[in-house]
């Protein structure tokens, strides 16, 4: 499960994601929470970071309140849940992120971490995307889901899930909309864990409220 996640302005990077981030990301994430609107970039505008709800509303929901919004859909299932097995090959977006956090049980409760790059660049989460209408007010809503993967060796001690990140060849790919399925599952694979870090951080993060440096500041 990822239900936390950092985006910065300005962040480092040479990813396709980095490069629109730097021009149109005016504020710090710190604490990105589900609800939050966040940046997405979308295979229907490829060159624009739009700002989208986290957690997907199935457009076929007759209410908003009828289904429960989806933060995260497991890879493994991608293609068998109702919620999201026609938007792999319609509706797919890249989720800016330059960290993620996940929480360690201990018995002294739950620690959170920090999971970055090592070169602390921006990446991007594999995300999916969809439109819901109100059919009584016409109100338009967009959301995004991050899917998941297995954890790899970095993640695995912490947490046994871990957020898809993709390289910046694969954001192509992920936006192509000539890709196949196949191709497209062959994508959500865990990120190579040599090139990743992790720290604990401050229990700040477990409030969506707290949006500040020190959220990310290790211990």
């Amino acid at each position: 499960m990822c239900g936390r996640y950092s985006v910065l302005p300005k962040a480092k990077g040479k990813s396709r994601a980095a490069k629109l981030l730097a021009k149109a990301l005016k504020e710090a994430y710190y604490n990105a929470a589900p609800s939050q609107e966040l940046p997405v970039i979308t295979n229907y505008q490829p060159a624009t970071v739009q700002f989208f709800s986290w957690g997907l509303q199935p457009f076929w929901s007759k209410d908003a309140r009828a289904v429960k919004r989806s933060i995260n859909a497991r890879a493994e299932t991608i293609t068998e849940k109702p919620s999201f097995r026609h938007l792999l090959t319609s509706k797919r977006c890249l989720v800016p992120a330059d960290g993620f956090f996940e929480w360690q049980l201990t018995r002294q409760g739950k620690v959170p971490y920090r999971f970055l790059l090592k070169n602390e660049e921006l990446f991007s989460f594999a995300g999916l995307w969809d439109e819901w209408v109100d059919q009584h007010t016409g109100e338009v809503l967009h959301t995004f889901t991050i899917i998941t993967t297995e954890a790899n060796e970095v993640v695995k001690p912490i947490h046994d899930r871990m957020p898809v990140i993709l390289s910046p060849e694969a954001e192509g790919l992920w936006l192509d909309t000539h890709g196949t399925q196949e191709e497209l599952l062959a994508l959500l694979k865990p990120f190579e864990g040599a090139q990743m870090k992790t720290y604990p951080v401050s229990t700040l993060v477990n409030s969506p409220t707290n949006n500040t440096p020190e959220v990310i500041n290790s211990l």
